[in-house]
């Protein structure tokens, strides 16, 4: 088993993209023990959206989503593998970046006053991610990411099911980080525009590298 394991990653390259989460998790919680937050996100909109503790169900899947994502594509498609870990790694690191520079956090939290199931899960959510380094979020721009990515594959035997029922989860879940109050409404605007631009530039690489492919063929045959 060991051996089989050794020979598909010396097969595989591509997947020590994934070390870079060792760099992620250093860095992240470095700044969640350390940082002090400067700033303070805030948003009229805040207000007006309630705490609720269901969404805990959508922002719990949010790992399975984000993992499963990248590990479904590191197996199946290389090439887009690899784009969406440039995406996701690079809004990874401008958001821990701007973390670093300027440590933000938000005031919304409110006691829990339930007791139920969803309440004590919310409520553990809470004991181990505190409320600083939130904007951009990086749980919003990595769930555009894997969705995108979704909507990129073809070869998914079912594409309407999957992409419809990819859309409502990702929805669901940057839904989630407000209801929560993990997130002002302003961290998940942010988040979305981020991996936006990040698409936008990948977009604009892959048509240079396109011309001049084509460019580079149409030289040979003169």
């Amino acid at each position: 088993m060991k051996e089989k394991i050794i020979t598909w990653v010396k097969a595989n390259p591509h997947f020590w993209a994934l070390s870079y989460f060792i760099v992620y998790v250093i860095w992240f919680f470095s700044l969640e023990f350390f940082a002090e937050p400067k700033y303070w996100i805030t948003c009229p909109l805040d207000d007006y959206i309630p705490f609720n503790e269901y969404f805990i169900v959508p922002y719990g899947l949010w790992f399975p989503y984000f993992l499963g994502g990248l590990a479904y594509f590191m197996f199946k498609n290389r090439e887009l593998f690899l784009k969406l870990c440039f995406v996701m790694f690079t809004g990874m690191t401008i958001c821990l970046t701007i973390y670093s520079f300027w440590p933000n956090a938000i005031d919304l939290r409110q006691d829990i006053t339930g007791n139920n199931l969803f309440c004590q899960l919310a409520g553990f959510i809470r004991a181990v991610d505190t409320p600083t380094n939130v904007c951009p979020s990086i749980h919003v721009s990595s769930t555009v990411a894997v969705h995108w990515a979704v909507c990129r594959y073809r070869g998914f035997k079912h594409p309407a099911l999957i992409k419809t029922a990819s859309l409502l989860l990702a929805l669901s879940i940057c839904a989630s980080t407000v209801f929560l109050k993990q997130h002002s409404i302003v961290d998940v605007f942010c988040g979305v525009a981020l991996t936006a631009v990040l698409l936008l530039l990948l977009r604009i690489y892959e048509k240079t590298a396109a011309r001049h492919l084509n460019h580079r063929a149409s030289c040979d045959k003169l």
